[in-house]
């Protein structure tokens, strides 16, 4: 069945994504998760919420999914160790340097390909795959079809984006916030300058930029026939009572095959 992966900005969001299903949650820890803005975890939080999850047999992902400079490594390893003895399922990351340290430093804890990292074809997972990759999260413009094509051939889990928000750019690969506010996606502290107005004249108050959410819980039978592994529920920045109504409407379309 697939693996159903919700949002944890927060330890009541986390709470709220086991109490309704979830089998995975994916969270963040200190400066290096590309959702700055959500309340994130400590690394004294982080153990209690990784022991409420093990406890009930859910397990924890971190995010690792920003870019990070020369400077920072030392912290980032130092995460990275103090994480994996915590008891963290998988590292989710952008940074192929990372990859590499992760490998060395925690060889047994899996290791996810983010979204960020915008592998949209078969050959992208498969150098993941030769990277010691365990899964890629494939980009979120991807169709049907090349989804399904994906799946056939990939060696490795194919996770994809179920439900939420939407970037107009690739996502992670998109500077209109960096260079209006200085605020860059890669960095994790992204302003969401699409999702505001823009226009002139009596094209004023529009929102060209702004997509509509992401909505497959009617396509969770195809995406399992398909081959994908998990699917994973956007909302880091939304509050618990958001992540808990969408967990328990993935799982009971999940578990009766109803909507």
């Amino acid at each position: 069945m697939l693996e159903l992966l919700s949002p944890a900005g927060s330890m009541e969001a986390l709470h709220a994504a086991v109490q309704n299903g979830a089998n995975a949650v994916y969270l963040g820890c200190g400066a290096f998760n590309a959702r700055q803005s959500a309340k994130n975890f400590t690394l004294q939080s982080l153990e209690e919420a990784i022991k409420y999850c093990h406890v009930r047999g859910v397990k924890v992902h971190l995010t690792l999914n920003t870019l990070v400079s020369d400077k920072e490594l030392p912290q980032a390893m130092d995460l990275i160790r103090q994480a994996a003895q915590l008891g963290v399922d998988a590292f989710i990351v952008q940074d192929l340097g990372l990859v590499r340290i992760i490998r060395q430093m925690a060889p047994t804890v899996p290791i996810h390909g983010s979204t960020q990292m915008s592998v949209h074809t078969l050959d992208g997972v498969k150098l993941c795959a030769m990277w010691g990759l365990r899964r890629v999260v494939l980009s979120r413009e991807l169709s049907r079809e090349e989804i399904a094509a994906i799946c056939r051939q990939s060696p490795i889990e194919i996770e994809v984006f179920a439900h939420g928000a939407l970037c107009m750019c690739y996502s992670g690969q998109c500077y209109m916030s960096g260079l209006i506010g200085g605020r860059s996606g890669n960095r994790g502290r992204c302003a969401q300058p699409c999702r505001q107005s823009y226009g002139f004249g009596r094209y004023e108050e529009k929102y060209p930029l702004s997509l509509k959410d992401n909505c497959l819980v009617r396509e969770l039978k195809d995406l399992e026939k398909m081959g994908v592994a998990s699917i994973k529920l956007e909302g880091r920045m939304k509050r618990a009572e958001y992540v808990a109504t969408v967990t328990n409407v993935y799982r009971t379309a999940l578990n009766t095959g109803e909507v």
